[in-house]
């Protein structure tokens, strides 16, 4: 049989030449997830032997694959829902909450989450050498659904079952994906706060945070556009440095020495509002995440509050917050340590937790940069030549590489123009990554829900008595839908 790329592969584990390989011809939101770890002792997680390489029948390696059932709603006959992991660890918590398990309930359905590889415990290489992340791509981490799928419907007599996939962010585009490139497979798919479309260059996130701070409160972004203009200036001159060190609390005296550490400087204050932007008033708490009383309204308030001087002391403000509010006793926004932990391969290294593996994902797949190359945006000063110069510091990719992968993800997938049916595509329009997203019906069979007033996946958390009225709607529509799929 032709193996269309391969080469030979050393094992580093003891050197001996294994066998002649395939190489996968495929190929952040730069604030990836903040991973919080939370443990529950009575849900007990099981493991699934998956391939190393799926799209190359020479390698022959296995590894072990984490995934959690729930069988608490399951009737016989009932669907089968999977949720799909994404770029950090599978939490458990989400076997116990969340919309999907009301769903869940209502149609008798058994419940599964499978965690992705090279995230949390699903560790396919000793290491996370650049080499070794040649295995982590979209399109294995569908080829492990399918398998996975393939597999648990014979061992557990669930073939015949309607199988429906469940996703929000990164894991959103994989549900919609599972759909679209295993129709045979999976029945359904809500994904949701889905960025579908990839591109080098992000700048609309920028835009969407400026347009949700002005919903709270339209002086808010023009007093943080000042502020940030303010501190790039100053950052003009290194007599200020001993002061905006103070300012801003951080951990050693600033030391601009390359635009890079400007620019890393500059992203870790915005991501202050970054975060907070994207994950305004979702009932996050049952995850372990701390921080969810920080909300645009608070920040806001900050920017707002003449008494703490002008607009820059009120950024300072807000940087101070966001450090007590994550028991942090100082700020550390020195590129060189960035750098440090990010080429760090270990599974130990303080980004294994996800943001190596992301970033990654981003240098090799799809890109997401959220620069600061529109003019319509409160922040300066990290451009897209900036993010792209990362994947040549981190993985040794460099510019014309992420382009060439940005645009054969979206020859591959379709970007905005997807071709399959029952699919849900719920968004926010608070959240960003909506404007990656689908936001009006493609087809009857491909419908969009826009949340108005909402942030990213709010639709898959718990529900409250807070809730907007359309985010309610939007979890029932979404049900409607499911309930006449599974009927098909």
């Amino acid at each position: 049989m032709a193996l269309q790329t391969c080469r030979l592969l050393l094992s580093k584990a003891n050197l001996l030449l294994l066998v002649s390989l395939c190489v996968a011809v495929d190929g952040h939101f730069k604030g990836f997830r903040k991973f919080f770890r939370v443990q529950y002792g009575s849900l007990e997680e099981q493991w699934f032997t998956q391939k190393l390489d799926h799209f190359c029948s020479a390698d022959s390696r296995v590894w072990k694959q984490r995934y959690f059932v729930n069988e608490a709603f399951y009737k016989p006959g009932g669907p089968v829902f999977l949720m799909i992991g994404g770029e950090g660890p599978a939490n458990p918590a989400w076997m116990m909450n969340g919309t999907w398990l009301n769903y869940a309930e209502k149609f008798g359905a058994l419940c599964l989450m499978l965690e992705h590889r090279f995230y949390g415990r699903s560790n396919p290489t000793p290491d996370l050498s650049t080499d070794n992340l040649r295995y982590l791509s979209s399109r294995q981490a569908l080829a492990d659904l399918a398998h996975f799928r393939t597999v648990i419907g014979e061992e557990r007599g669930l073939n015949n079952r309607k199988w429906v996939a469940f996703g929000g962010s990164y894991p959103g585009s994989l549900a919609a994906w599972f759909r679209l490139k295993y129709p045979h497979l999976v029945h359904a798919s809500v994904a949701t706060s889905a960025p579908v479309y990839a591109t080098v260059n992000f700048p609309e996130y920028l835009e969407v945070v400026w347009r949700s701070l002005a919903s709270e409160n339209t002086e808010c972004p023009l007093l943080v556009k000042k502020a940030s203009d303010t501190l790039v200036e100053r950052l003009k001159d290194p007599k200020t440095y001993d002061n905006i060190t103070k300012d801003f609390n951080l951990c050693s005296s600033l030391q601009i020495q390359t635009e890079m550490d400007s620019a890393y400087f500059l992203e870790t204050l915005a991501g202050n509002f970054m975060d907070v932007v994207q994950y305004n008033e979702d009932n996050r708490g049952f995850e372990g995440v701390v921080g969810t009383n920080i909300t645009i309204k608070v920040l806001c308030g900050v920017m707002g509050d003449t008494s703490l001087g002008d607009p820059y002391a009120r950024y300072a403000a807000v940087a101070r917050l966001m450090m007590d509010t994550f028991f942090m006793k100082c700020l550390d926004a020195n590129y060189s340590t960035y750098l440090r932990d990010m080429t760090n391969a270990s599974w130990y290294g303080l980004a294994a937790g996800g943001g190596r593996q992301w970033v990654y994902q981003t240098c090799t797949e799809f890109g997401f940069y959220q620069s600061t190359d529109s003019p319509n945006q409160p922040f300066a000063g990290f451009p897209l030549v900036y993010h792209v110069k990362q994947c040549a510091d981190f993985y040794n990719v460099n510019a014309d590489q992420v382009a060439e992968a940005v645009a054969q993800t979206n020859e591959y997938y379709g970007g905005y123009d997807i071709r399959s049916t029952r699919i849900v595509l719920p968004n926010g329009s608070i959240d960003p990554w909506h404007a990656l997203g689908i936001t009006k019906d493609i087809t009857p069979d491909l419908p969009a829900v826009f949340i108005k007033g909402t942030a990213h996946c709010a639709n898959m958390y718990p529900a409250r008595k807070e809730d907007l009225p359309q985010l309610v709607l939007a979890r029932d529509h979404v049900f409607l839908l499911l309930q006449q799929w599974l009927k098909q």
